[in-house]
């Protein structure tokens, strides 16, 4: 029981030089976290491999280190696009936006119009989500719950969907 305890103790002992780690490697506070939370799983379900007169804190670092470079690949696992089309029809169009384009142009001044008509309530989460902020981002931002924050953009989605569904 005392090893159990002393294992613990030194895993507790390391969790801010391993939310640093985690936030080197992820630069994001939340990513970090979880990778936090994974690595200390994956540790406590290890617990038994671990041999005393091995260094504990590399142990436990490379732990981190291999879940996060299997979540990197498995991202860009999925991230990839395998064309199985006969002629390769996918890999020979156009990769362009279509803003260049008459109906591009058009289609972002539909868009526009229509995210006008939102209130601020639905509009300004709408347009700092699109920008690239995080749900939890803009709820700080706005000083409201995420919960609302998720829905608003969640109905702001729909409610486009709907408008301009003759453009699909």
């Amino acid at each position: 029981m005392k090893k159990n305890d002393s294992f613990k103790q030194r895993l507790l002992g390391l969790q801010g030089n391993l939310l640093s780690f985690a936030y080197q490697l992820t630069t994001d506070k939340e990513e970090a976290r979880d990778l936090l939370q994974d690595t200390t799983l994956k540790a406590l379900d290890n617990e038994e491999k671990y041999v005393d007169n091995v260094n504990f804190k590399g142990w436990i670092f490379t732990i981190m280190r291999n879940i996060f470079i299997n979540n990197y690949r498995q991202t860009v696992r999925k991230a990839t696009v395998i064309d199985q089309t006969e002629d390769l029809y996918h890999l020979n169009i156009s990769q362009d936006s279509g803003l260049d384009t008459p109906e591009g142009s058009f289609a972002v001044k539909e868009i526009s119009a229509a995210l006008d008509e939102f209130t601020d309530d639905y509009r300004i989460p709408f347009n700092m989500y699109v920008a690239g902020y995080k749900y939890n981002e803009i709820a700080e931002k706005m000083n409201l719950p995420l919960g609302t924050i998720k829905s608003r953009i969640f109905f702001a989605r729909k409610r486009l969907r709907e408008q301009l569904k003759d453009f699909r």
